[in-house]
């Protein structure tokens, strides 16, 4: 996961050449490949994880151009240390990735417990407020910028056992178009909804039953970490320059196919 390089060894001009991100919840997975994509454009990119070896281990593999940083999603003193950082270190912050997430919440709804619920929302909804909040304040406010959230296509659906996690997912939706409101013109703020993809995350979804569900996807697989950090980095870059509030769904055709999600 490093920048293209061009025939003489250098890397060429990316589309992104310039631009700073951050990416929470980077060491693997999603963030990690999000992080890669916009690598790959010629953006800088800051990665965290609550792991500070895995978070600078996920940096060397970027190569250059990265730089890991300690930061659990919902701690404040590091979330807004990390955005110093970023900002003191490349001089802008231009593009943030609010993707770090969890499910310790799994089972029907009524048999969690408000450690389980608490835990859930204060990751999946209130850090990716939290984040947005300083980069706004720190830089995008005044210069411009774009925040990508990582939601699910749970939050349009129902399914046993993950019903927390998808309530959290339905409710970053939402905040997802509410921020785009308050933010714009100068921020854009957009979402994707990844289906089943080949994460540790998602790991009790496929792992028993990749070939029933890859056989009900409509393209025929599960997806990899690769297929959602090229959404990330598209929504993140010029291309989407009139696109705010929109969540694009990326899962092969799992929505509109017949198998459970």
């Amino acid at each position: 996961m490093t920048a293209a390089q061009g025939p003489s060894g250098g890397s060429p001009a990316g589309p992104l050449d310039g631009k700073v991100a951050v990416v929470t919840g980077a060491s693997r997975g999603i963030g990690l490949a999000a992080a890669g994509a916009l690598r790959d454009r010629g953006a800088q990119v800051v990665v965290t994880s609550r792991d500070g070896d895995r978070a600078k281990e996920a940096a060397r593999r970027l190569g250059a151009g990265a730089a890991g940083f300690a930061a659990h999603a919902t701690d404040e003193a590091a979330a807004r240390a990390c955005v110093d950082y970023t900002v003191a270190t490349y001089g802008r912050l231009d593009i943030l990735v609010n993707n770090a997430g969890t499910n310790p919440a799994y089972g029907p709804v009524l048999d969690q417990d408000h450690a389980r619920f608490t835990k859930t929302m204060d990751v999946n909804l209130w850090a990716p407020i939290l984040w947005t909040s300083l980069a706004v304040r720190a830089w995008m406010g005044e210069h411009g910028g774009a925040v990508v959230n990582t939601a699910s296509i749970g939050g349009y659906t129902v399914a046993h056992d993950v019903g927390i996690y998808h309530v959290s997912k339905a409710a970053l939706i939402h905040l997802t178009k509410q921020l785009a409101l308050e933010l714009g013109p100068k921020v854009r703020v957009n979402a994707i909804a990844p289906g089943v993809v080949r994460t540790r995350l998602a790991e009790a979804l496929w792992r028993d039953g990749e070939e029933r569900l890859a056989g009900a996807t409509p393209l025929g697989r599960i997806g990899e970490p690769e297929d959602i950090g090229e959404a990330v980095a598209f929504l993140a870059g010029d291309g989407a320059r009139w696109i705010t509030g929109e969540t694009l769904v990326v899962d092969g055709g799992q929505l509109i196919g017949s198998g459970p999600l």
